[in-house]
């Protein structure tokens, strides 16, 4: 035991001479890389509109998702806290994998009520827990100051994980003549990872108290009680709401939206003179897929430098709120330009509002990680991911609805609208 302390010491000595090259760091990035290899991310709108669903019936389909997360959101970050969060990691990819091979067979919505149900549980248990685990990582190594730009780049993997996901995606279509396979294939990628996570180092999953493991699971009720006492203390004032509702609402706002990029991108491969020697289903894989690979090296590069836009205006509230009016604004312009029958221009914007999103987020972090304690992190985080959860489960249906109802374009301006006058609510700048 003396020596595998003195080991460790030693790595957390000769880490901190070369924080970005230590092989947990590599690690880490490996993590986010594989992660993002969901193959099926940048056309599951398409897969749900081929199986027969209207945007309302996606609508839905979501908010189960992200009710499933809301339920399990609180819990499983107290139970990654208290009883370790790399088994709550290993968890999480677990019910990934069955929520894939559930997608690629099933032909009714209550079999794709299930995978997103399964899937909801994978996103609850690994939202906040590996973002703990990093801060975890630095805080023992001394290096919390470099926070935003460490998650940064380690985030900057994810979106290569993604740009590379959706070229390999194009491939996978041409090759299957379906959208179906994609989930299939994005099994490989997640045992890779869940093998990736089983080699973190055991300081990682260590628990606050010990007397979980050494006094079995007739403690674990206990020991959570005193994690959920601690939990909530942080709501002793209300002003530690703002940050938590400054996280959620754009968020929110991003993740229910985003996908409608997709259906766009379908109507500019119909109407555009391009890749005309190719079907309709694989000439919107081309378009999609290439439009995807270009805008997730752009947030890769984005995520990567947001602690520059940190350091620049020496005040990380002010940067915060600026992304979000940046991106609200974006989005509302984007909606303006469908109406008017600009879906190119739209397009762009898209793109902007991803952008922004991935600035953003890693200055929420390290906002988040300066006012909770380190005791609670991962379920601190978790509450600003389940606030973010609620505003995904009402808005997502009352999108797909007015996109129903009225037009893509006018469902995306009035929403932004609506998040752009909650401003002042979630604004935390003086």
């Amino acid at each position: 035991m003396a020596s595998l302390m003195n080991d460790n010491r030693h790595n957390f000595k000769t880490e901190q001479k070369q924080p970005f090259r230590s092989i947990q760091y590599y690690k880490f990035c490996a993590y986010g890389f594989l992660k993002n290899l969901r193959f099926f991310d940048a056309f599951l709108i398409l897969i749900l509109r081929e199986a027969g669903f209207s945007f309302f019936q996606i609508g839905t389909l979501y908010s189960i998702r992200e009710i499933v997360k809301n339920i399990f959101e609180i819990p499983s970050g107290i139970v990654a806290d208290s009883y370790g969060r790399k088994n709550a990691m290993i968890f999480s990819f677990s019910a990934y994998l069955i929520s894939f091979a559930i997608f690629t067979f099933s032909k009714m919505y209550f079999l794709f009520a299930l995978a997103m149900v399964l899937f909801g549980i994978g996103e609850a248990f690994r939202s906040g827990t590996h973002k703990a685990m990093i801060l975890r990582y630095l805080e023992l190594n001394g290096w919390l100051n470099l926070k935003t730009q460490f998650y940064g780049r380690t985030r900057s993997w994810s979106q290569i994980g993604s740009a590379l996901s959706s070229l390999i995606a194009i491939g996978i279509i041409f090759i299957s003549k379906q959208y179906r396979m994609l989930f299939m294939i994005s099994m490989v990628p997640y045992i890779l990872d869940l093998l990736n996570i089983l080699s973190y180092p055991g300081y990682l999953n260590k628990v606050e108290n010990q007397n979980l493991k050494r006094d079995g699971s007739d403690n674990l009720w206990s020991e959570l009680k005193e994690v959920l006492k601690s939990y909530f203390k942080q709501f002793d004032r209300v002003t530690n709401l703002r940050p938590f509702l400054s996280a959620a609402a754009y968020g929110g706002f991003f993740k229910s939206l985003k996908d409608y990029l997709q259906p766009l991108l379908q109507t500019l491969a119909v109407q555009l003179p391009l890749f005309l020697f190719l079907i309709q289903k694989q000439r919107t894989a081309v378009l999609v897929g290439l439009s995807y690979f270009v805008l997730y090296l752009l947030t890769s590069y984005s995520s990567r430098n947001a602690f520059k836009l940190e350091n620049r205006l020496k005040n990380l509230p002010l940067a915060i709120d600026a992304a979000y009016i940046a991106g609200l604004l974006t989005f509302l312009l984007s909606g303006i330009s469908i109406v008017l029958g600009l879906p190119v221009l739209a397009a762009f914007l898209f793109v902007g509002m991803y952008l922004v999103q991935n600035i953003r987020r890693p200055l929420m972090v390290s906002y988040l990680s300066e006012v909770l304690p380190s005791n609670i992190m991962a379920s601190g985080l978790s509450t600003a991911t389940q606030i973010e959860i609620l505003l995904i489960v009402i808005v997502s249906p009352i999108v797909g609805a007015l996109v129903d109802w009225l037009s893509l374009g006018w469902g995306l301006t009035i929403i932004s609208l609506i998040f752009l006058a909650l401003f002042k609510v979630v604004k935390l700048s003086k």
